[in-house]
């Protein structure tokens, strides 16, 4: 996973309970349109389209060193060239944990996306 250096700062953090939780209150998936590379000091997504939703009802969700997230992105949201995403713990700001790029296709009106990350945390 692509961690950003605010990610790294934020697991330090809950590791003695501090910061925001990344739970069903606080988890968001961001998608953006940008296609512009990684890098470890982004705070946000980069494009000049960008969303976030919050979790489906169950999530995040952990299995052992695995945890998943899932919103669903409606109708009328993100409709757009879907070239990045990252997991908040805010709708508007907080701390993206990380960022990813790729393209996932465009989104357009009228469609309904279920949107899943699975994040294994490994030693």
């Amino acid at each position: 996973m692509p961690l950003t250096n605010d990610g790294a700062e934020i697991i330090a953090a809950r590791l003695i309970d501090e910061g925001t939780p990344y739970d069903e209150g606080n988890a968001y998936i961001g998608v953006g349109d940008s296609s512009a590379g990684f890098d470890a000091e982004h705070s946000d997504l980069q494009g000049s389209n960008k969303e976030r939703e919050g979790m489906e009802g169950g999530y995040p969700s952990r299995d052992d060193a695995e945890l998943t997230f899932r919103a669903t992105f409606g109708e009328d949201d993100a409709n757009f060239e879907w070239e990045e995403w990252g997991i908040f713990n805010d709708d508007t700001a907080g701390t993206m944990l990380n960022r990813v790029v790729e393209d996932n296709g465009e989104k357009v009106q009228g469609h309904v996306w279920e949107f899943t990350v699975k994040v294994t945390v490994e030693a």
